[in-house]
């Protein structure tokens, strides 16, 4: 999550998050959304995961008036490779300390330090998607909610769907089992992260606060020869009018290792009884079942952004990620706020690997690092940032070349938040 309400820093302190304040500095963060309380199994969680060494607070003597943390995150990028990227997170201003310089203050020592640790990326979620740009973060990747009518919509599956078994589980007992099947899948998706012990609790998640007079979390398994290869978790809320019921299924997440297993969990999630509703929301743009529905628009999809991405590393980003057709460019990058990327350099690549070196050669596209964070795991085009007004070509048919080379034959996608 992330909130901007300031800006000098004057009299506020920055310093490393120490363990006896973080009840302190958690409320200032919970205050700056709102000040609802969490449930405490919720709370326990982040306090669990709160990396302090990677937290910072801003403090006003005795006060926390700004907080940002960073999670230790490897990101997958096209051509499969796991880079490590800071997860930014828990960002907040208090609204008393607005336009003091405390959000630039807080970015400006964490980008400094993210380059310290030697992580080629930063990456957040931004509750509001203006405010990070200014700190050279692009859009990288979107996702799609959807409310599916699934008493008019119907899906065609795949051949083989009828083979696959599935059956309820308890979701805590078979949580490895499906990490198993999240973990197979994370090299095949630019965006997908890899989950470090205490992160598969998130997806269990389940306070009675959060679900709105819905079941407690459900989970399904699919089977195949007695092998898992596919799960899902989801929550149903029962509802009723006078025609009948119509009950809605909010699905948690879902994964699978091939498209019949994939076409078999979605199919169950369409056929729970009682029920004229899916609601699935942050998916990826192109997943299968999209293709598979009898009549898309009673599906209701809205597109919306997900990941925002900022290369702190530029060469080492660069050469961290393969493209999927042959680039040699010359890039002149603007970078005002981490001005070591600035300047030209030598993109060379192609589906085995890359290099990224400085250069003094002529340039054959201009744009800034924001650019290139927003086009860096392939789900955004540089043609149509091009169009946009937001690259500038300077050599013929640069950007056309270099636009096929960096793009992704899959979507990019954050699969869940953080």
């Amino acid at each position: 999550m992330a909130k901007d309400s300031a800006s000098h820093p004057g009299y506020a302190e920055l310093r490393v998050l120490r363990r006896d304040d973080w009840d302190n500095w958690y409320d200032t963060l919970i205050r700056g959304f709102g000040g609802v309380p969490e449930a405490a199994e919720e709370r326990e969680l982040w306090n669990s995961l709160t990396e302090f060494d990677r937290s910072l607070g801003a403090w006003d003597g005795d006060a926390c008036v700004g907080t940002a943390g960073a999670f230790s995150f490897r990101l997958t990028v096209p051509g499969g490779a796991a880079v490590p990227a800071a997860g930014v997170t828990m960002v907040s201003v208090a609204a008393t300390h607005r336009r003091r310089g405390v959000l630039t203050s807080m970015m400006r020592r964490q980008l400094d330090d993210v380059r310290a640790w030697g992580w080629p990326l930063a990456v957040l979620t931004a509750s509001e998607p203006e405010i990070y740009g200014r700190f050279g973060y692009g859009i990288g990747t979107f996702h799609v909610n959807s409310e599916i009518d699934t008493a008019r919509v119907r899906l065609s599956v795949p051949p083989g769907t009828d083979d696959v078994r599935l059956r309820y589980a308890v979701a805590a007992d078979v949580l490895d089992v499906c990490e198993a099947v999240y973990a197979r899948k994370v090299p095949g998706r630019p965006g997908m992260l890899v989950r470090t012990p205490g992160w598969e609790r998130l997806r269990l998640l389940d306070p009675e606060s959060d679900r709105d007079g819905g079941s407690p979390l459900q989970c399904v398994l699919a089977e195949r020869d007695g092998e898992v290869v596919g799960y899902v978790r989801f929550r149903v809320k029962p509802e009723w009018d006078a025609g009948g019921p119509k009950g809605v299924v909010h699905l948690r997440d879902t994964e699978a290792l091939d498209p019949a297993a994939q076409a078999a969990l979605w199919r169950f999630l369409f056929d729970i009884d009682l029920t004229s509703t899916v609601k699935a929301y942050g998916r990826p743009v192109d997943e299968a079942w999209q293709y598979q529905v009898s009549d898309i628009r009673r599906c209701a999809l809205r597109v919306r952004d997900s990941l925002h991405v900022r290369l702190v590393d530029l060469g080492a980003a660069l050469e961290a990620r393969t493209y999927q057709a042959p680039v040699d460019v010359v890039l002149e990058v603007e970078d005002a706020f981490c001005p070591w990327n600035a300047g030209r350099w030598r993109l060379s690549g192609d589906a085995k690997g890359a290099s990224c070196e400085r250069t003094t050669d002529a340039a054959d596209l201009a744009l800034s690092v924001r650019e290139l964070g927003a086009a860096y795991l392939g789900g955004v085009s540089l043609e149509a940032l091009g169009a946009a007004g937001r690259v500038r070509e300077l050599r013929q048919r640069a950007l056309a070349e270099t636009s096929v080379g960096f793009a992704s034959a899959v979507a990019p996608w954050l699969p869940h938040g953080f």
